[in-house]
């Protein structure tokens, strides 16, 4: 890109907000904020668990720790930015703000793909290859699956981001959507964009594929391996085992179908920024909902904590009474 070019889209995008003009910008405030609290603070009470229960150093657990990394990233790239703009008349973000949007959001959402398909991974060895897990499911290959997926992730993100801010955005401003989000960005250009768009589809289709496929063949060989098996109380804990894994990746990957597969012609931009809030809103804040309501160990992990921590304030605060 020319620095013509450049200086002429370098000047500020207008975000319109996911309610163009709410009739109660600070109910919705009140919702979106409630929504950010309950999300950060169930994914960091979930990697401080992680971290300090022993019980919970396991490779399932340790994955589960990166997706709560990212997921705590992830509603941190939006919703700030969109709390921001429902209590500001300026709604303004900067070219290098959007960039740094599209960017992080890229990233994040690929890294999630391809996390949950180990994760399912990391399932199918715990249920079929029991005996061989300590070998397959070692500290290595763990910290290389979060490698891969991190840097998977970033590869979304540095291929998309430069091209997409390299197309002259000569007309209106205003970005119809709550964050800069490609296709809405895309909107703006006063140049055919088609082929490009036609590209980043087939990007985000393959993007998508990879991981559904660790995720199908896994489950399948689970599915089978548990209906060879006698013991019902087995077929239990191989249920439990994979059932909160199996209600995130529903979760997450129905709504990036919905957005990266489904064709133009299914998308409006009122539908686009209901779904788009679903999975950077209320996605990190379900999945360490799920993973803590249907997993004993994290449930007992929660209530060993609290049961620490309840007895040791209760006696600070006596002593605290007795030296007043």
């Amino acid at each position: 890109m020319g620095m013509e070019a450049f200086l002429q889209n370098s000047t500020n995008f207008i975000l319109i907000g996911l309610i163009t003009h709410p009739a109660f910008p600070g109910l919705v405030f009140a919702i979106v904020f409630s929504i950010f609290v309950v999300a950060i603070t169930a994914n960091v009470v979930m990697i401080l668990l992680i971290h300090v229960d022993s019980r919970l150093h396991t490779p399932m657990y340790f994955l589960l720790s990166q997706l709560s990394i990212m997921d705590t990233i992830y509603i941190c790239v939006t919703v700030p930015k969109m709390l921001q703009d429902l209590l500001s008349k300026d709604k303004t973000i900067s070219f290098l703000g959007c960039a740094f949007q599209i960017f992080l959001y890229l990233t994040l959402m690929g890294g999630e793909f391809f996390l949950l398909g180990l994760m399912a991974y990391d399932r199918y060895v715990a249920v079929c290859n029991p005996l061989r897990y300590p070998l397959l499911m070692n500290r290595r290959i763990c910290l290389f699956m979060v490698a891969g997926s991190w840097v998977g992730g970033s590869l979304d993100g540095f291929m998309l981001t430069p091209v997409t801010m390299s197309f002259p955005y000569c007309g209106s401003r205003e970005i119809n959507h709550f964050f800069c989000e490609i296709p809405a960005v895309l909107k703006l250009s006063c140049i055919d964009t088609s082929l490009y768009e036609t590209l980043m589809y087939a990007c985000c289709v393959l993007m998508l594929l990879i991981p559904l496929s660790i995720i199908s063949v896994s489950y399948t060989h689970i599915l089978l391996t548990v209906h060879r098996m006698s013991s019902a109380e087995g077929r239990r804990k191989a249920f439990a085992t994979c059932s909160s894994h199996m209600m995130v990746v529903s979760i997450f990957y129905g709504a990036a179908f919905y957005t990266n597969v489904l064709p133009h012609s299914y998308h409006t931009p009122e539908k686009d920024k209901v779904v788009s809030a679903f999975y950077t809103i209320l996605t990190p804040m379900l999945n360490p909902l799920i993973y803590s309501l249907r997993n004993k160990d994290v449930a007992a992990a929660l209530r060993k904590a609290l049961g620490r921590w309840g007895p040791s304030q209760r006696i600070q605060v006596a002593n605290m009474i007795r030296k007043n």
